[in-house]
């Protein structure tokens, strides 16, 4: 079903309910739903609940009406809407970390929305459309054609775009504010930007690979290398953190990088997408259950300890079965454990890999070689998830605290939540196993629903998730895995301070794209240069003034004597010297400095002269200025 309303925001707004768009929309409000109700317990003590709730709900609105949008400038002005609104969800503490984090997302989507905006306005130029359906025979032939200018342009447009929504999806180089962001928000929001809000950014990712360059291999080929790059340092980050929530926002950079990976694959395909295309739209949906769980759990221990670092929150969980259950459901998902919902849409997204590269072999290509490394990659980037999620389960609910006191204080039993959070929590930690056991009714369904729109072929036979070929990929994740976490997290990470056992945070603090790169370029040399031509055009202008002055517009003022020339100085200063000396006899004071008015009068009548024929002659140095403006304008327009 299409909803078109005219005449809104000059182009108007075109909507599409059904398929992919419906799936997601309907994802965005079971997450809505559930971590509002979360918010209740978790919000309960916080200031200024009201301003939270409000914005939660516009990020809400504008985010189903992203994913329900029919173009790309209807989903431009949602995406916009969407990125300002949880800005405010995401500063909601308002300490100094907050809003220093608060400000790089806000900057990041400025700055991206921006960038894509000056592509959608190319590609509306070339095109005369942004409607999906439209854009993609348009985009094929103009592929086909051989018009290099065209498909430069066209790439020129693509990556602008690009740009923006691969900034909310967290794709390198543009992550810099998920592992900053999801630290400070309030858990709920943390959820819903790691499970749904980063999937809008992987919406404009999917329009532009399936609707502007389908099936297109250089750009699959830029979209996979971005994903590799961007889910191997996830990975990486994750490991290194000592911060529950920092590990989970780097995780998922590491999943987003799995599905961009999925989203190029497409393209590389071409007709035979439909392992990667299923296993794409799978992830989604699984990594966005997957992340509601985690970040939720998380949100209870930060709830009851206010803490967030490893070593602080050792030991939480040990006496709490439940809450041990939950989130060892969200770990065994997110690790791709066979008969959880990750193992599925994992499978999917490494057999794609796999499918292209038998294709590569039957080519004769050189690039066999590395695509079999992306292969590995992938299966390592899974091994780092394994271990990762098994640093977080180990360290909060198996280890003891090296804090006798703090560890008893943990065990005492008290109820660390309400039952309407524990009926939450219990819900969504549900969904892992059942779509992981019941694929064919849950998860091969949500697959149908999404292809259409991501212009798959059907399905020529079922998938057997559990055939050995299969099981092999997760199983020799699941054994890298193992030694990542046993060699280097145990023996590197887990080192002996003062007698005691703690998780080391060996990270580099100045290896950090902010600081390395950004900040520098953004607030001292790009300011530098800026400024550096600013003042060579002030010094050229400044000359070009001295110039005319002394040629066309030359000033020549005469001395005169002063008193003498004006007559109504002279009767007002005299005036005003005689009730001078009036008023200093009256108060009797004998000597005092005696001011000529006449002088200060004639003097301030000089000045008004002198500043009216300096006004008059800026006046017509302006309005020169700007006939010559005109003239250049108008020889532009000849010439060119």
């Amino acid at each position: 079903m299409r909803i078109i309303i005219p005449d809104i925001c000059a182009l108007g707004l075109s909507f599409e309910i059904g398929g992919f768009r419906l799936l997601f929309a309907i994802i965005a409000t079971y997450m809505w739903f559930m971590t509002t109700l979360f918010s209740k317990e978790y919000m309960s003590h916080a200031g200024k609940k009201g301003r939270y709730y409000f914005f939660l709900a516009i990020t809400y609105v504008a985010t189903t009406a992203l994913f329900l949008s029919g173009d790309l400038y209807t989903t431009f002005i949602f995406f916009e809407i969407m990125s300002v609104a949880s800005y405010v969800c995401v500063i909601h503490d308002e300490n100094e970390l907050t809003l220093r984090a608060g400000g790089v997302y806000l900057a990041v989507a400025v700055i991206g929305g921006l960038v894509s905006l000056m592509g959608i306005f190319l590609l509306h130029h070339m095109f005369g459309t942004l409607t999906f359906e439209e854009l993609k025979p348009l985009c094929e032939a103009l592929l086909k054609s051989g018009d290099a200018d065209a498909i430069r342009t066209l790439f020129i447009a693509g990556g602008c775009i690009l740009f923006g929504f691969g900034a909310k999806a967290g794709m390198f180089p543009l992550h810099i504010w998920l592992p900053m962001a999801h630290p400070v928000a309030p858990a709920p929001a943390s959820a819903l930007l790691s499970g749904i809000i980063t999937k809008t950014g992987i919406f404009g990712l999917l329009v532009l690979s399936v609707y502007v360059f389908p099936g297109n291999g250089q750009w699959g080929f830029i979209i996979v290398m971005l994903g590799v790059v961007t889910m191997l340092l996830g990975g990486i980050l994750a490991i290194f953190s000592v911060d529950i929530k920092r590990t989970l926002a780097c995780s998922s950079m590491s999943q987003l990088g799995m599905i961009i990976v999925g989203i190029g694959m497409m393209d590389l395909l071409g007709e035979e997408n439909t392992l990667a295309a299923r296993g794409t739209v799978m992830h989604m949906v699984n990594h966005a259950c997957l992340k509601l769980v985690l970040f939720m759990a998380a949100g209870v221990i930060v709830m009851n300890l206010h803490k967030l670092n490893l070593n602080e929150i050792r030991g939480y969980g040990r006496k709490k079965p439940f809450l041990k259950l939950v989130f060892l459901s969200g770990s065994l998902g997110i690790a791709g454990i066979p008969f959880f919902n990750g193992y599925i849409s994992k499978t999917l997204l490494h057999e794609s890999i796999v499918e292209y590269i038998e294709v590569l072999s039957e080519q004769g290509s050189s690039d066999v070689v590395l695509f079999r490394v992306i292969e590995w990659l992938f299966l390592i980037t899974g091994a780092m998830t394994l271990a990762y999620m098994t640093k977080l389960f180990v360290c909060v609910f198996v280890e003891k605290n090296v804090d006798a006191d703090l560890q008893a204080e943990y065990d005492e039993g008290k109820p660390y939540c309400t039952p309407l959070t524990k009926l939450v929590l219990a819900i969504t930690a549900f969904v892992m196993p059942v779509f992981g056991v019941l694929s064919k009714i849950t998860i091969d369904i949500i697959g149908n629903m999404g292809q259409g729109f991501l212009g798959a072929k059907e399905l020529e036979h079922q998938v057997n998730y559990f055939s050995l070929e299969n099981l092999k990929g997760g199983f020799i994740s699941i054994l890298l895995g193992a030694l990542i976490y046993l060699v280097f997290i145990r023996r590197v990470l887990l080192r002996n301070e003062d007698g005691r056992e703690v998780y080391a945070d060996i990270w580099p603090k100045k290896l950090d794209l902010l600081t390395l790169f950004y900040e520098p370029v953004l607030m001292v040399i790009l300011p530098a240069v800026i400024g550096f031509i600013c003042r060579c055009l002030d010094f050229a202008l400044d000359g070009l003034i001295l110039f005319l002055r002394r040629t066309t517009h030359k000033q020549v003022f005469r001395k005169e004597p002063v008193p003498a020339k004006f007559f109504l100085a002279n009767i007002l200063g005299s005036i005003m010297n005689r009730i001078s000396s009036a008023i200093s006899f009256c108060t009797g004071e004998r000597i005092h400095r005696k001011k000529n008015y006449v002088l200060v009068l004639a003097g301030k009548k000089t000045l008004m002269d002198q500043t009216t024929k300096m006004v008059s002659a800026s006046s017509a140095f302006s309005l020169m200025m700007f006939a010559i403006g005109i003239i250049a304008v108008v020889v532009y327009i000849l010439v060119v």
